[in-house]
């Protein structure tokens, strides 16, 4: 009798594969100041550049009038004790925060807001940005990171600039350890075994036997001694045009 397969010890109970949560800083949000405010312009100070563990880019520390903080990803370009604005009125400048529907078309932004009040949702990762292709009745139309176009509700916020942090996925590990290291971070299995090189007992991939091989499609009700390969998967193939 085979042990339990990887997805099986995922579970919610277990702690074999949990991120190391409890030392991030704080999540990435914009504030929920009032929208009387968003009207006009709210000025802050970026107070510190920290490293947030299992995140790609640094995270910023930034306080508003009224003593009011948050946590934000840093553009490219800014630095500690550099001064910001929130709210309409203020500048296309790398660092402020406004929203969409102020922002000039061609403008490149990041942290971008899916609804507004959500925080930021967008374009977070490093080096990544969005880009305002154009104004409409609609909403503001915002080109993704992805190369994909949607129209994004002219209240929510985003940040002017290009996440820092760009090329950090083009630099070799070099040795296992620091992958290693990079992976529990993120709570990550490493390293990675093919099911293929697993014994039939603890893989439904496993045995080197070739000859009638299983279908690697399954459904997502399948369980999660099961559910291994194409989760989900409409159809397997080539598709025909």
């Amino acid at each position: 009798m085979g042990k339990r397969i990887r997805v099986q010890r995922r579970g919610r109970d277990s702690q074999t594969f949990q991120a190391s949560s409890h030392k991030r800083v704080a999540p990435a949000k914009y504030p929920k100041p009032p929208r009387a405010a968003l009207k006009n312009v709210v000025k802050g100070q970026i107070l510190q550049l920290l490293h947030d563990p299992g995140r790609g880019s640094p995270l910023a520390h930034i306080e508003l009038e009224g003593n009011e903080a948050y946590y934000s990803v840093v553009p490219e370009g800014v630095y500690e004790g550099q001064s910001i604005e929130l709210g309409a009125k203020a500048s296309v400048k790398v660092g402020n925060v406004i929203p969409l529907g102020e922002i000039p078309e061609g403008t490149m932004i990041c942290n971008v807001e899916l609804s507004p009040g959500d925080g930021g949702s967008l374009a977070r990762s490093s080096g990544s940005y969005a880009t305002v292709s154009s104004h409409t009745a609609e909403g503001t139309v915002v080109k993704l990171p992805s190369g994909k176009t949607r129209y994004v509700n002219d209240l929510c916020l985003a940040t002017v600039g290009v996440v820092s942090g760009a090329g950090r996925t083009e630099k070799p590990y070099l040795k296992a350890g620091r992958r290693f290291h990079w992976m529990k971070a993120k709570g990550h299995k490493y390293p990675r075994t093919r099911g293929r090189a697993m014994i039939a007992a603890v893989h439904p991939f496993g045995s080197g036997r070739r000859g009638g091989r299983k279908v690697t499609t399954v459904s997502h009700g399948a369980p999660p001694g099961k559910k291994v390969g194409l989760i989900g998967a409409k159809g397997a193939g080539k598709k025909r045009k």
